[in-house]
């Protein structure tokens, strides 16, 4: 991002009532700062979408990138990708998104095809499509949504394309669940947050982000009709998995 982003205290004062977690205005302000602090491995993610797009990719084929947010996604492959390479279309549910979105790519990258639509995910009209990112963003879907979406992902990706689901996790063992939590809340503690703000944006969260676990993830993926997928990265409780569909 060519300008300074704000560092996220939104947390850092005690509230008599914590409102539910929203991507209004406050939070796009600091949203880099709060993805670098809050999301271990965010950026080797980011690193690897060029690299898997040039290889799964088909030269000029089109990408979406579902939740972008700020568009960080399509910057990684705008920077590493020839303007001729692929189109891409963001999609994101928030206002103070996809404005900003829009006037980044049209500062960072203008030579190419890149364009943002406000819109729900859950019912967008899909193109073909030759690569498909779900960053951090299928969790913050109603469950019983979730399935329905990837079904419809699916059939919109081209036959060798891919789908990138990154995601907060959940383990199935209560035990190493609270270890990988115990030791995620450290990791904020060693980037800034104190225990204030880690227990009010828990508390914000709450009913929001509802994680899956991996197992429940890659059976998502198989209902959906990817006959294959695989966990690619994972630190403590964040992994993002690839799905290929046949070509």
């Amino acid at each position: 991002m060519s300008d300074a982003s704000y560092r996220d205290a939104i947390f850092s004062t005690p509230l008599d009532r914590v409102a539910r977690f929203s991507f209004d205005e406050k939070v796009v302000a600091c949203f880099p700062d709060m993805i670098r602090r809050s999301v271990p491995g965010y950026g080797q993610i980011l690193g690897m979408l060029s690299l898997i797009a040039q290889r799964h990719l088909r030269h000029g084929a089109h990408v979406y990138d579902l939740g972008c947010s700020l568009g960080a996604s399509g910057l990684a492959l705008a920077g590493a990708l020839a303007p001729d390479a692929f189109r891409y279309t963001g999609v994101d549910l928030s206002p103070a998104m996809t404005s900003k979105a829009r006037q980044t790519f049209a500062d960072e990258c203008p030579a190419y095809a890149m364009q943002v639509e406000e819109a729900d995910i859950r019912t967008l009209e899909y193109a073909p499509s030759g690569m498909i990112i779900l960053n951090f963003t299928l969790q913050f879907l109603p469950a019983a949504d979730r399935d329905a979406l990837l079904t419809r992902l699916y059939a919109a990706l081209e036959p060798g394309g891919v789908l990138i689901l990154s995601e907060k996790t959940v383990d199935a063992d209560e035990r190493d669940n609270a270890w990988r939590v115990e030791r995620y809340h450290d990791f904020k503690r060693a980037n800034g947050y104190s225990d204030l703000e880690i227990s009010q944006k828990r508390t914000a969260l709450e009913n929001v982000l509802v994680p899956d676990t991996l197992d429940a993830l890659h059976g998502r993926l198989k209902q959906a009709g990817f006959p294959r997928s695989m966990t690619w990265f994972q630190y403590l409780n964040f992994a993002s998995l690839i799905a290929f569909k046949e070509g």
